[in-house]
């Protein structure tokens, strides 16, 4: 069972969204997108500052929708919420000890999805570092380290964390060496990730119960995005412009972490539009097409944002 209820309502915008896409986007085949959406019905259980104990947050209902939510897709940059995530665990039970440099690692790692930071962020989690090829028995305990981030996951006994791999470096060329070897010249142990198991762990996080309520109060701080357009002009790189951010009113509040390669352009966003109940989107997308366009994800993020209940604040 997921973490959230399907309604017939949402079933039916939801199915109607991805039928927009389809005639305004023939290109994209259908096995090219993948989305998760929840919508918080009041009393509002995220952002609460923590005041909502994990046992409590659980039992919320909350409905979604998704379509192939449940499919394997290759993450790019957004796997680096898992290892923030991870890293704050680690620093909470004294497995990792706080440090200026690790610190500044995990915010260019969410911030400006620095693939270097992310690279200390996975040494220090794992107790491993890229380099040569190993002789076997080294590398069968370097890898043994290096599926520590999964191993804690799978920890959590959540079924959509059942299928996930997160245990490679994000890059800018490429692995290299040992990287190389345990990636796999086919790329069977390259990292995977569904819409659903993403949309649980930033449902965790913006609900205050992921690690703790301060350190979900941390991460979520990382993920805040200005959608000033002055601010995302004098950066490209930008998190917003071609995502979900720019899809939604300039007014609105939006935390979210995006992923883009040459074949892919994914997002995650939670979201505060004014007056209307806070959601969640995490849109998949596949192929160098996808990859390339900056329509599609906008596109889905502002038919959502058009059918967001209004509430009385």
């Amino acid at each position: 069972m997921p973490f959230f209820q399907s309604d017939d309502q949402l079933q039916s915008q939801g199915q109607s969204i991805v039928e927009e896409v389809w005639t305004k986007f023939p290109w994209l085949a259908q096995n090219q997108l993948a989305i998760t959406w929840l919508v918080y019905d009041p009393p509002f259980i995220t952002n609460t500052g923590g005041s909502i104990s994990p046992q409590e947050f659980w039992q919320y209902p909350v409905r979604g929708y998704s379509y192939r939510g449940v499919e394997c897709i290759y993450p790019a940059s957004v796997v680096k919420l898992f290892y923030l995530v991870a890293a704050h665990e680690w620093l909470e039970t004294g497995m990792m000890q706080p440090s200026p440099e690790l610190e500044r690692a995990m915010r260019d790692m969410i911030v400006d999805s620095s693939n270097d930071g992310t690279g200390l962020v996975v040494d220090m989690l794992t107790g491993t570092t890229s380099g040569p090829e190993l002789s076997p028995e080294p590398f069968k305990t370097w890898q043994y380290q290096r599926n520590i981030v999964n191993r804690y996951f799978q920890s959590l006994g959540w079924p959509e964390l059942g299928t996930i791999n997160a245990n490679q470096k994000t890059w800018g060329d490429g692995p290299y060496g040992r990287e190389q070897a345990f990636v796999r010249e086919t790329r069977a142990n390259r990292n995977r990730l569904t819409t659903e198991a993403l949309a649980r762990l930033l449902h965790s996080i913006v609900g205050g119960v992921s690690v703790s309520a301060v350190r979900s109060q941390a991460m979520l701080n990382l993920m805040l995005r200005d959608l000033s357009p002055d601010v995302l002009a004098a950066d490209p790189e930008n998190q917003v412009t071609g995502f979900i951010g720019s899809g939604v009113p300039l007014d609105t509040k939006v935390w979210s972490k995006a992923g883009w390669t040459s074949t892919v352009r994914h997002d995650a966003a939670y979201i505060e539009l004014p007056n209307r109940s806070p959601y969640l989107l995490v849109v998949f997308t596949e192929g160098k097409q996808a990859s390339d366009n900056e329509e599609v994800i906008p596109f889905i993020s502002a038919k959502v944002a058009e059918v967001i209940p209004t509430h009385s604040s």
